[in-house]
């Protein structure tokens, strides 16, 4: 069965708590641990990805992990700095003007 999904690229800015938060999120933590990294509730944090999830027009159903999706908008729209934090090499390089390697989908 083909499914697709309607994610769009955000409706609003992120708040910078909630760019925090997505970025744990990138790098696989849990609520709890995002929680304990934060200095917040398990609560908070549930509530912060609830929020960035409309933001990328996520919806919840059965069928769909909402923390995933939100990584993966979350990475295709702000860029993949958690492979950098793994050390997996980049696979977007482009070799700028001056000669250097640069990634347009790195911030």
């Amino acid at each position: 069965m083909e499914r697709f999904l309607d994610i769009r690229i955000l409706s609003r800015e992120l708040t910078p708590f909630e760019r925090l938060v997505a970025e744990h999120l990138c790098d696989g933590l849990s609520n709890v641990a995002i929680a304990n990294a934060t200095a917040h509730t398990e609560k908070v944090i549930e509530n912060t990805v609830s929020r960035m999830a409309r933001a990328f027009g996520i919806k919840s159903n059965s069928d769909t992990n909402i923390r995933v999706l939100l990584a993966l908008a979350y990475r295709a729209h702000f860029g993949d700095a958690s492979f950098d934090k793994l050390k997996v090499p980049c696979q977007h390089f482009e070799v700028g003007p001056d000669g250097k390697q640069y990634c347009s989908r790195h911030i």
